[in-house]
């Protein structure tokens, strides 16, 4: 399990944070702190993975905050002011949420954490089912309601400009999204962009030809762009 703790002055805030990563597998909530200082006595006495953290707040700002740690955890501002980008790139901060925080925009910076640590970082308390049971799922927003995608029944994704489709095993589903942001949350080892409106999963790729790949009963053509990356796929 990964360990969170939530630092801000807003109950509401908060609360918002806590519900929307109830929705994932894998997460608990160690701590709500109202401040810096109440977050920095959790830290001297756990080990946390990941922080949410405000930054203005009273007493301690959050900039002024993680710049205190010696061994800060992984940390995501969540703020209503856009002026602190530049202190977040400094500090190495993994993601910038402005509220109001979509679950939309929550799921994709919960997806990069779990793509970018959950083989290089060791959780807190690694769970009995892991690893044999990974994080292997992103949601998207379709319908008013955010659906769950397991990523092995992805079979392919097509673009038309600020609309994707979602090719499933069981179906298919179209999310207002451009496939650009929708090809950060997928794994490289499993999906291949091969042109500018398709993303593939390589797993589903029976065969490579001339200029294209059969996906079950449908040719997707290679861009020119993307020549190179399907040539690799080949050795």
């Amino acid at each position: 399990m990964y360990k969170c703790v939530i630092v801000d002055d807003e109950p509401i805030a908060r609360r918002i944070i806590r519900n929307h990563l109830s929705a994932f597998e894998g997460f608990i909530v160690e701590a709500e702190c109202a401040n810096a200082l109440e977050a920095m006595q959790v830290l001297s006495k756990k080990r946390i993975d990941l922080l949410f953290c405000d930054i203005q707040m009273p007493q301690i700002t959050g900039v002024d905050f993680i710049r205190s740690l010696v061994h800060p955890p992984i940390v995501i501002f969540t703020t209503a002011y856009r002026d602190y980008a530049v202190d977040a790139f400094e500090l190495n901060v993994m993601d910038y949420l402005l509220k109001p925080i979509s679950f939309e925009r929550f799921a994709k910076t919960i997806n990069k954490f779990l793509e970018n640590n959950s083989s290089a970082v060791e959780p807190s308390e690694p769970n009995i089912e892991d690893p044999a049971k990974k994080q292997n799922f992103i949601f998207l927003k379709a319908d008013k309601k955010h659906h769950k995608l397991i990523l092995d029944e992805i079979v392919f994704i097509e673009s038309f400009g600020d609309y994707i489709l979602v090719y499933t095993e069981v179906g298919k589903i179209t999310t207002k999204e451009r496939i650009s942001a929708v090809a950060d949350l997928l794994p490289e080892d499993k999906f291949i962009r091969v042109h500018r409106s398709f993303i593939v999963s390589i797993n589903k790729i029976k065969s490579i030809g001339a200029g294209f790949v059969e996906v079950g009963k449908k040719k997707i053509p290679i861009g020119r762009m993307y020549k190179k990356e399907v040539i690799q796929l080949l050795g």
